[in-house]
C-alpha cells in the first residue's frame, strides 16, 4: 500500500495543495492494488501521466531538464518514502 503522510517537505511551494494532491494519488494507487492491478504498472502509467502533463505544461526542454535532475534527488533519498525529515 502507498502512503503519503509526509512525504512532501514543508515550506516548499504548494506544500499543502501538494500533500492534498498526493494523498488523492495514494487512494487512487491503493484502490488499483486492491483491483490487482500491478504496482511496476502502475508506476509507468503513473510516471506516463506525470510527464506527459509536465510536457504539456512546460515543453519538452524544460521537462527534459528536470528528469535529468532526478538521479542526484534520488540519490539523496528525495524520493525515499521510510526516511527521516530532520
Amino acid at each position: 500500500m502507498f502512503s503519503s503522510t509526509g512525504t512532501i517537505a514543508m515550506g516548499s511551494d504548494h506544500s499543502e495543495e501538494r500533500e492534498l494532491a498526493l494523498e488523492y494519488i495514494a487512494d487512487a494507487w491503493n484502490n488499483a492494488e486492491t483491483d490487482g492491478i500491478e504496482t511496476e504498472a502502475l508506476s509507468h502509467a503513473a510516471l506516463f501521466a506525470a510527464l506527459a502533463t509536465m510536457v504539456r505544461a512546460h515543453g519538452e526542454e524544460e521537462t527534459a531538464r528536470l528528469i535529468a535532475s532526478l538521479p542526484a534527488r534520488i540519490a539523496n533519498g528525495e524520493y525515499s518514502l521510510d526516511r527521516s525529515i530532520q
